[in-house]
């Protein structure tokens, strides 16, 4: 099975998870975490090296307060709770977005933990809090003084030019488009949507997910190679 190098997830389906068996939205979220438990440790089982999740939109700070301050205590919450299970497994942790947005004690956990496991070199967990895509590129124009500037260049001023483009971005929770995740670093990447709500999509549904995208022929703009051609 081919292994990409990059996965980026849209957890989309928590609020209807949580409908669905008659509980309060917030308990899909919970649920959801158990999710990322398990995709975080599968991928660095398999030898996928960098895994990003959209966790809170720019477009989020528009929901009901009183589901933001649970998202946000979550969040915190979370990251206490991992902390040390991140350490162990050598997971790396870096976020992008608009950070500076977040509440302070979750900019504190979070700025503890990238730099407790900036050495772990096994999986790169990258957090999109408080992101967009338009957003970033706009942040990134704001700070180019270079006239002639290319793409290369350009891409110095994104929220972490280090890490590279995703090669395959799965979307859970049935709607089918990318909702200004990485529209700068998905020009070329394998796309893969499924009715399997965020709670409900574990280690089978990532496996069979990469296995879809092992089938698939990367080009980039190019002609195929055909074999003896």
């Amino acid at each position: 099975m081919k292994i990409p190098n990059h996965i980026a997830i849209i957890m989309d389906g928590n609020g209807r998870w949580a409908k669905r068996r008659g509980l309060p939205r917030f308990m899909g979220h919970r649920e959801g975490i158990n999710s990322v438990r398990e995709i975080v440790r599968t991928c660095g089982e398999i030898g996928v090296k960098y895994l990003t999740i959209f966790v809170f939109s720019e477009e989020n700070w528009q929901r009901p307060k009183e589901e933001i301050e649970q998202l946000m205590h979550l969040i915190e919450e979370v990251i206490k709770k991992e902390r040390a299970e991140l350490k162990k497994e050598g997971v790396r942790v870096k976020a992008i977005g608009r950070i500076e947005k977040l509440p302070e004690k979750v900019r504190q956990e979070l700025s503890s933990l990238i730099e407790e496991t900036k050495a772990n070199e096994r999986l790169v967990f990258c957090l999109a809090l408080s992101y967009g895509g338009r957003q970033e590129i706009v942040d990134a124009i704001k700070k180019i003084k270079d006239k002639d500037i290319d793409e290369e260049k350009f891409r110095r001023f994104l929220y972490d030019p280090e890490i590279p483009d995703p090669d395959f971005l799965i979307r859970t929770g049935g709607e089918k488009r990318i909702s200004n995740f990485l529209i700068y670093q998905s020009a070329y990447t394998e796309l893969y949507f499924t009715d399997c709500l965020w709670p409900d999509f574990r280690k089978k549904e990532l496996l069979a997910a990469i296995e879809d995208y092992s089938r698939r022929q990367r080009r980039f703009g190019k002609v195929e190679e055909i074999e003896g051609v």
